[in-house]
């Protein structure tokens, strides 16, 4: 498998991303390879301390970099030889088989839609996370990629979202909630009631009903269904209040004795590791014709090779395959 990673993608690029990619020669078997796509000058001094890494990476060069604030179609437009915008490209011709950005995430959804296109039957490209609770992975889709969305859109975010939870994280018939302001079947906007009806009328869906955003950590469902703007609203939070809570605890025991300081330490570090984004390392693009794996902007090296381990078990799982085949069964969907 060959598999592209923007080095010049994210707040702490190339170095990062680098370091992301040289430990990733753990994950890769002998047909395996990483294809680097950035600036190659200011890349080879942070591949300077891995031996042979030639074995299992190569260069890319690309001069021009999307940067965050950019609007996305006007960058891929007045950037063609961007890494993201090249990496799209070999995607499409078959020279890498997924690609890996911590970069613009609104240029690498355009960048798919424009050269790698969607799957067939699929409207509307959605991201989905795994967001870590007591209980389990629970994935929730949409988070950005769209914010003008129809129920349509978001029936098929379920059924993507349902085959990825099932084949990545080993869910078995994951249970489907579908994000409102109350758990009653009255309760939400036209959007919710009407995404409600198909959800019910849908056979393959576990439909467990409506579900409120304390839900997500109830072990209520697997599966999180909502547009774009309020899942980008839900995860930003989520991030927020983990990162708060955390430096309250740090604050607390910096004035406590060293014993206990100690102690505390070795508790919440796993804690602290379960509930770190940088070990889920990014999320799917779901629905387009390939494979993108979107990371957090602030992505360390650790979070771009959990990337590159869930890049292989994406392909390696078929989830493409099986999202084809199970919209295809559906005749429902508006065609």
């Amino acid at each position: 498998m060959l598999i592209g990673v923007d080095a010049m993608g994210g707040d702490y690029a190339p170095g990062e991303v680098v370091g992301g990619a040289v430990a990733a020669k753990s994950l890769l078997g002998p047909d395996d390879r990483i294809v680097l796509a950035g600036r190659v000058l200011e890349i080879i001094p942070h591949l300077a301390g891995a031996d042979g890494w030639e074995e299992y990476i190569s260069l890319a060069d690309c001069p021009d970099v999307v940067g965050m604030d950019e609007a996305p179609v006007e960058a891929l437009r007045t950037k063609p030889d961007s890494s993201i915008a090249h990496l799209a490209r070999m995607h499409k011709e078959g020279q890498v088989n997924a690609f890996i950005s911590a970069g613009n995430t609104g240029a690498c959804v355009a960048a798919c839609q424009m050269y790698l296109r969607r799957l067939e039957r699929v409207h509307r490209p959605g991201i989905s996370i795994l967001m870590p609770t007591f209980h389990g992975p629970v994935a929730l889709c949409d988070v950005g990629a769209n914010v003008n969305c129809r129920p349509q859109h978001l029936l098929q975010y379920a059924i993507m979202a349902t085959i990825y939870a099932e084949r990545v994280t080993g869910i078995k018939s994951p249970r489907v909630g579908l994000l409102s302001i109350g758990a009653e079947d009255a309760k939400g906007n036209d959007l919710v009631k009407k995404t409600r009806d198909l959800f019910k009328a849908h056979k393959d869906l576990r439909f467990v009903g409506n579900v409120e955003g304390r839900d997500l950590f109830r072990n209520i469902c697997d599966v999180v269904v909502c547009e774009g703007f309020v899942g980008n609203v839900c995860l930003k939070l989520m991030e927020g209040l983990t990162e708060g809570l955390f430096k309250g605890l740090a604050m607390q025991l910096a004035s406590a004795d060293s014993n206990l300081r100690m102690r505390a330490e070795e508790w919440f570090k796993p804690i602290m590791a379960r509930y770190d984004y940088h070990e889920y390392g990014g999320a799917p693009l779901l629905g387009v014709n390939g494979i993108c794996i979107i990371c957090h902007g602030s992505s360390s090296a650790r979070a771009i090779y959990n990337a590159i381990r869930v890049a292989k078990e994406f392909a390696t799982q078929g989830v493409n395959e099986l999202i084809t085949t199970q919209l295809l069964r559906y005749s429902g969907n508006g065609e």
